[in-house]
């Protein structure tokens, strides 16, 4: 039976430019940073009150994965900001989206009241696009 998920991917454009779109603005702490041989290396970041899950920061490449093709594919799909998307959570949506701004974190739309609580869209350094939630306090 499965209990749980522990990592999911975002595939990435640049994995140096990530570690710091994800660690140094978006406040994400790292699990793991390992060297995984010539021109590969193995990154997983997760939100901080969320150690039990990892993100896996996956650089688009060609190999097990992906043929060349595929892989050009891939890129423009995430570059285009039409393949990755993801839900993040935070205690106040205002607050963050402040913060964020201020770090140069890229949204699409600012706070909005929504019929469940608020939401903003933001853009990560390599195309993909999350929402940014604060749910209703009941």
């Amino acid at each position: 039976m499965i209990t749980k998920m522990n990592h999911a991917s975002i595939f990435v454009l640049d994995q140096d430019s990530a570690f710091d779109f994800y660690v140094n603005k978006l406040g994400f702490t790292v699990n793991t940073d390992a060297d995984m041989g010539p021109g590969k290396r193995w990154l997983t970041v997760n939100p901080p009150n969320q150690p039990d899950l990892e993100l896996t920061l996956m650089p688009i490449g060609t190999g097990m994965m992906f043929n060349e093709e595929s892989a050009a594919t891939m890129r423009e799909l995430v570059k285009n900001g039409t393949f990755g998307f993801g839900n993040f959570e935070c205690d106040d949506v205002r607050a963050t989206y402040e913060e964020l701004k201020s770090k140069g974190v890229e949204f699409s739309k600012p706070p909005t009241e929504e019929f469940w609580g608020w939401n903003a869209l933001f853009k990560d350094d390599s195309g993909n696009w999350f929402s940014l939630g604060q749910k209703k306090q009941d």
